[in-house]
């Protein structure tokens, strides 16, 4: 059996429509999510092959494709575990608070994270992270699953503006599906994740 398997979606295919398709959730989850996961467990053997043997010429290629496919699985399981039906509105709870402290309001913030989604660079992501380093929340983008991130930071929200992510319904306008994600961000979840990493 494979290291390393595809989660569940924690709701059904059909659960946040009208907002997120049913035919790109499926889409979206069992053939992209998986093929991270698949490429994470291929990568993995590699380098287990490569140190039986003693042979790391392709060592370099591999540690990259354990970082891609790595990164892509992780953050996939975040954007899933970011979303619910009838989701969305301003944050609640503790992120609430840590929210206004760091970016002065939720709309400050609502616009900074947008407007950060849709300038990335080709495929990749835009996150809410917790840096317990810098004692603050941080807004980050990372170019396909790994680039541009900053090391220490936790991410706890997670929007995927890869093409395959909403090209079905939303085309190429990738603010359409920006905003429309806000309706099904799931604020229970990441206070679950601050509270459990995060002493911001």
């Amino acid at each position: 059996m494979p290291k390393y398997q595809l989660p569940e979606l924690p709701y059904a295919y059909n659960a946040l429509e009208p907002f997120y398709d049913e035919q790109t959730v499926k889409l979206h989850h069992d053939a992209h999510h998986k093929a991270y996961v698949d490429g994470l467990n291929n990568a993995d053997a590699k380098l287990a092959e490569a140190r039986e043997k003693g042979d790391f010429s392709l060592v370099k290629h591999w540690e990259r494709e354990l970082a891609f496919h790595g990164s892509g699985h992780i953050l996939h399981t975040l954007f899933w575990e970011s979303m619910k039906s009838n989701g969305g509105g301003p944050a609640t709870g503790k992120i609430a608070g840590m929210i206004d402290r760091d970016f002065g309001s939720f709309d400050n913030f609502k616009k900074q994270f947008s407007a950060a989604a849709i300038a990335v660079e080709g495929s990749g992501w835009a996150l809410l992270c917790c840096n317990p380093a810098l004692g603050k929340l941080e807004i980050l983008t990372a170019e396909k699953h790994q680039n541009l991130t900053m090391w220490g930071v936790v991410p706890i929200l997670a929007l995927d503006v890869w093409e395959h992510a909403y090209y079905l319904k939303y085309q190429n306008k990738r603010a359409a599906w920006v905003e429309a994600w806000w309706n099904l961000v799931d604020w229970d979840g990441v206070n679950g994740r601050c509270k459990c990493t995060c002493e911001c």
